[in-house]
């Protein structure tokens, strides 16, 4: 390109053309970028200058805001192209005139602070052109009182409202149709496909084709979107607005103030009779269906009794009419988990062998779901309603090479597959090491003895680190462990910043980690993926175990006893590859560019000691494996002496690790 700093890498250059044949012939195509072919320039360039409507979806805010804040206004520049670029989200993310309004007037707040920040919105509306709540300076985006000044789809009034002329959602679906390039979330993304497939109207313009970065995520989140759920807490915010709208549009109708204090009664009885946190598949054998099931039925007929009530009632105000269509999706969902009776049979849909029923009991709530077991065909049925390009992409699709699980788990099995390798010289700049002695990752000493193996690690990286871990039990657990070796070992003088998931928003945790002298992060799931640390600040990558989902998941249990029917092979087919794409993203952390070195360490012997190791290397990145502390540490020190590193005699080669894995 001519631009300062610019490097041409073949593997770019091979993906732009294979990205320029999809968009030109309307094909599917599945690729999967190593860390540094500069996949995002990749898809971009072909798609700003094919001259059709696109749409691009990806996993994170941290692509979008690159893409929308970097990439693109980078390659429009340099490109000299006159596309129309825009940024589309969810509803809930723009100011809501009508709902931001009725709150203020109605005045009813928990707080005195509340009024005061409601007010700060309404002046940022005022002169905001898009309404979108993370351009608000004067309050995070995370801050509570947004719900007063948002609308959800169960709340928003649609062309029915007042202020729908200035609506501000409408607004952005409008820069939308006339934009050439939209970018969106995955959630939104899928929430329309959900939409097309019940028929109705679409949240997304139609385009000529749709470019899916980071597209592991896609398919867990169409499955969350083609099933159904409903929580206590959606319950207790139907009873607040059922009182609230009844007042207000029918307040001789019924006594509404017992109608909200019935419900609620109902709510907390159901939520007692769920005991204790946990997951479980929902039938008939199940020790708490006894118990939930009476409590479940009594709320079904109060709502029943509800209905009559609010269809009478529904002509005199447009909320009602809202509350009726939610009460209606209620008396449709709860039926499934109920015996059924003659009376519902008709009114509620069918579930098949494809889903699953199942509760989720925290410590203070409780959600019902439908879940299917996998979207395939939802999202096949849902892409190909029109020809289209079809371009799905990521740094971890393929297990051991091969791309057909994703393909199968997003109803592509006849798309073009492509693997690109990254240009990054692993053998140099990173070394696997795989502790001796850590044990079993599920036994309850884990904690302790995989901190004894990493905490020399730490004090000889001087922190630097990032502890990536499989459950937010293990970073609490994990940290207490590394405190308590700290403590023993104060004579160093190394102070540790440390960061642990939790404490602080993960933005705030990235920036303290960048700017620290010492820092060691602990995080869970949303510290996989997403982010990006380049240079020698993050030097030491620690993965606690395997990340197989747990065994007691309850449509993983499902998923098993189907694959059993059926004599297919559920670990195979399922779990492995899923903990191959989840490893190589944890993995991915570590090197971000041509001159960073690290040490990626497995505290889960597993990797070198199982048969279905070897496909979980063969995934990874190709780091040199090693097997002893003091191989990991010498290597350790050359990354701080020297940043041309040569490779150490005593490192497996891939044959070498094949024969340990035999």
């Amino acid at each position: 390109m001519g631009k300062p700093g610019f490097r041409f890498r073949s593997q770019q250059f091979e993906m732009a053309l294979a990205v320029e044949q999809a968009l030109a012939l309307h094909e599917s195509l599945l690729v999967e970028a190593g860390t540094g072919v500069g996949k995002t320039f990749a898809y971009l360039v072909p798609a700003l200058l094919s001259g059709k409507k696109l749409l691009i979806s990806t996993g994170t805010k941290a692509l979008q805001d690159q893409l929308l804040h970097r990439d693109l206004p980078a390659l429009l520049d340099h490109l000299s192209a006159s596309a129309q670029v825009c940024q589309l989200k969810g509803r809930s993310n723009y100011v809501c005139h009508y709902h931001l309004e009725r709150h203020l007037r109605e005045g009813r707040f928990s707080r005195r602070e509340d009024a005061t920040t409601l007010l700060k919105i309404r002046a940022f509306a005022a002169r905001s052109d898009t309404g979108d709540r993370s351009e608000c300076d004067e309050l995070p985006d995370e801050s509570p009182v947004w719900a007063m000044a948002t609308a959800t789809r169960d709340t928003c009034l649609g062309s029915q409202c007042a202020d729908y002329g200035r609506c501000f959602v409408m607004r952005a679906r409008q820069r939308a149709h006339q934009a050439d390039l939209v970018v969106v979330n995955h959630h939104l993304l899928c929430a329309d496909l959900a939409l097309k497939s019940e028929g109705i109207a679409d949240l997304l313009p139609e385009v000529e084709g749709i470019v899916v970065d980071e597209a592991h995520q896609l398919p867990e989140t169409a499955i969350q979107f083609f099933g159904r759920s409903w929580s206590i807490r959606q319950g207790q915010e139907f009873a607040r607005d059922l009182l609230r709208i009844g007042l207000a549009e029918a307040s001789d109708a019924a006594d509404w103030i017992h109608w909200r204090d019935s419900l609620e009664q109902s709510l907390r009885e159901l939520r007692l009779a769920a005991d204790s946190p946990s997951k479980m598949e929902w039938s008939s054998e199940h020790p708490r269906y006894a118990r939930i099931t009476p409590v479940l039925e009594q709320l079904l007929e109060d709502l029943e009794r509800l209905y009559v009530l609010l269809q009478e009632q529904a002509v005199r105000g447009e909320e009602l009419g809202l509350l009726l269509v939610r009460l209606s999706e209620m008396l449709a969902f709860f039926p499934h988990f109920l015996p059924k009776r003659e009376s519902q049979a008709s009114e509620s849909d069918a579930i098949d062998d494809e889903q699953v029923l199942w509760l989720d009991v925290s410590r203070t709530g409780l959600s019902f779901h439908q879940t299917p077991m996998d979207a395939a065909k939802a999202i096949s049925l849902a892409l190909g309603e029109r020809p289209k390009a079809l371009i799905f992409t990521s740094a971890s699709l393929a297990v051991a090479g091969d791309l057909q699980h994703v393909a199968h788990r997003l109803g592509l099995e006849h798309a073009k597959t492509l693997c690109i390798d990254s240009p990054f010289d692993y053998e140099r700049q990173a070394r696997l090491y795989v502790p001796r002695g850590c044990g079993d990752p599920n036994h309850f000493a884990f904690a302790g003895l995989m901190a004894e193996h990493i905490w020399p690690l730490i004090l000889h990286n001087k922190g630097r680190a990032f502890i990536l871990c499989t459950s937010l039990r293990m970073v609490t657990a994990l940290h207490q462990a590394l405190l308590s070796l700290q403590a023993a070992t104060q004579a160093t003088g190394l102070h540790i910043e440390w960061l642990i998931q939790g404490a602080m928003s993960k933005a705030a945790m990235l920036h303290s980690f960048k700017q620290g002298c010492a820092p060691v992060l602990i995080g869970s799931a949303s510290f996989w993926e997403g982010v990006d640390v380049v240079g020698d600040q993050l030097s030491l990558v620690v993965i606690d175990k395997l990340p197989f989902a747990p065994p007691d998941d309850p449509v993983l249990k499902a998923r098993i006893r189907r694959a059993k029917i059926r004599g297919e092979d559920v670990f195979g087919q399922w779990q492995l590859p899923q903990a191959a794409m989840s490893l190589k993203q944890g993995a991915g952390r570590l090197i971000r560019s041509e001159s960073d070195v690290g040490l990626l360490v497995v505290c889960d012997e597993r990797l070198v000691t199982r048969g279905y190791g070897k496909a979980l290397l063969k995934s990874l990145p190709g780091f040199p494996l090693i097997r002893d502390a003091m191989d990991a540490m010498e290597f350790l020190t050359k990354t701080r002496a020297d940043g041309n590193l040569p490779t150490p005699l005593q490192v497996a080669t891939p044959r070498q690790a094949d024969r340990e894995l035999n």
